[in-house]
């Protein structure tokens, strides 16, 4: 469909206004993502000075996706911004290691041994992505989800096989995604419980990964750990926040009690997503909002 730049314009207001509710401002983020292009990206790069830590790692989220080179820029400064939280910073690189361009080869590298361990494991991952397209010769064959996911799903088809992969610590973390995005992709209530037992171990940044495709998955089957997750304070923010938002994609009367306890959470990005898992949830049983478009945009649900 063809759009005005003036409404392109009206949308790219809404996102950037931090008067907006938040939910209005992500379903402004999700339009801009579907319509691409140079204005959108413009506009989406300007929310990037916002303080919601949650609303700018889905501005970088949104510009991975849309695997547009002319993100490049904004996502490289981000990226390099290190008064930006990590969570923004680490998005920043993995949308660069989406996008699929191996200029940014060099900098992800650079970016391999940051300080902060979430960023460093993102380039890490991001580098192996893109020598991965480049000895492969481009990206791997659509599979069930619309996501572009930072590791190819592996080979292997087995449910067992790919849970002890998974799970082995001593695998190499590319490996480890590559086993995760299988079991996504092999879906029932094995996967997903092989998956919900990966948010007890590996890194933040592994954790995070195994809530975000979790929501995916929409299993209820996963919704105790979940939950639990959830709960634990002393877990990465970050960690906590995947959870939610995966809650909110499930949307079955157990998430709900989970979110609201903590809609007032004392973290905020776990409160925010918790707000935005809430509307998610909203929509997902009452289909109340044309949001959920968006939302499925947004976790590459299949179509």
């Amino acid at each position: 469909m063809m759009v005005t730049e003036q409404e392109v314009d009206a949308i790219g207001q809404t996102l950037v206004d931090p008067k907006q509710p938040l939910q209005a401002r992500f379903r402004a983020l999700f339009t801009l993502r579907g319509l691409g292009g140079p204005g959108a990206i413009a506009w989406i790069s300007q929310a990037f000075s916002d303080d919601s830590a949650l609303l700018k790692h889905e501005l970088a989220y949104c510009l991975g996706q849309m695997q547009d080179a002319r993100a490049i820029p904004v996502l490289v400064d981000v990226l390099q911004d290190t008064r930006q939280e990590p969570m923004v910073r680490h998005e920043a690189g993995e949308a660069l290691g989406a996008i699929g361009d191996p200029e940014v080869l060099e900098l992800l590298k650079q970016y391999s041994s940051d300080p902060v361990i979430e960023v460093a494991e993102t380039c890490q991952l991001a580098v192996r992505r893109l020598e991965w397209l480049q000895q492969h010769g481009g990206e791997p064959t659509a599979g069930p989800y619309l996501s572009v996911d930072p590791a190819p799903p592996a080979e292997e088809r087995d449910v067992g096989r790919l849970r002890e992969a998974l799970l082995d610590e001593s695998r190499p973390l590319f490996e480890r995604y590559r086993a995760m995005f299988a079991l996504r992709n092999a879906g029932g209530e094995e996967a997903a419980l092989a998956l919900a037992e990966g948010l007890h171990c590996g890194s933040s940044l592994f954790r995070h990964e195994v809530g975000y495709v979790l929501g995916q998955l929409q299993h209820e089957a996963a919704v105790p750990q979940l939950a639990a997750a959830l709960a634990r304070c002393a877990e990465n923010p970050m960690v906590r926040h995947e959870c939610a938002e995966a809650l909110g994609a499930i949307a079955r009367p157990a998430c709900l009690a989970a979110l609201q306890a903590h809609a007032d959470d004392p973290e905020r990005v776990v409160r925010e997503s918790c707000e935005v898992a809430l509307d998610m949830y909203e929509h997902e049983t009452g289909r109340a909002f044309q949001y959920a478009d968006g939302l499925e945009q947004l976790h590459g649900a299949p179509s």
